[in-house]
């Protein structure tokens, strides 16, 4: 009898770690798309060695948080957590391209401009 205990409680436990893990995997995936749905990434590409100064501001749980570029050079990449993104970014330098891409969640954005003092002013939410 005492065999027939042991086992009903090891297969008990494997129950219930199955069901951990099967109703467990629903709802770190739910967590990871609400992280790709609050993460902001930017790639600066173009000419290479081209500058820029960028100013993001980054809103998330109604703070809005400024991260400054004073000097930036093409390629650069930044990620952010945010629901709101809001930049304005200016070439720095004569005769290049600037191409901004930003992605969040399942949203794309691109811009580009050519030659020095060309801004672009982006907002993402």
């Amino acid at each position: 009898m005492k065999r027939q205990s042991a086992w009903h409680s090891s297969r008990v436990n494997g129950v219930l770690l199955t069901a951990i893990l099967t109703f467990g995997l629903p709802l770190t995936g739910m967590a990871a798309q609400e992280q790709d749905m609050t993460q902001i990434h930017i790639t600066m590409g173009g000419t290479p060695g081209a500058e820029f100064s960028a100013q993001w501001r980054i809103t998330h749980n109604d703070e809005t948080i400024e991260h400054p570029e004073t000097r930036g050079t093409v390629p650069a990449e930044f990620t952010f957590e945010g629901t709101t993104l809001e930049g304005t970014v200016k070439l720095l330098s004569d005769d290049e391209r600037l191409e901004v891409d930003i992605v969040k969640g399942s949203n794309r954005s691109r811009s580009s401009t050519q030659g020095k003092g060309g801004t672009l002013t982006v907002v993402v939410r």
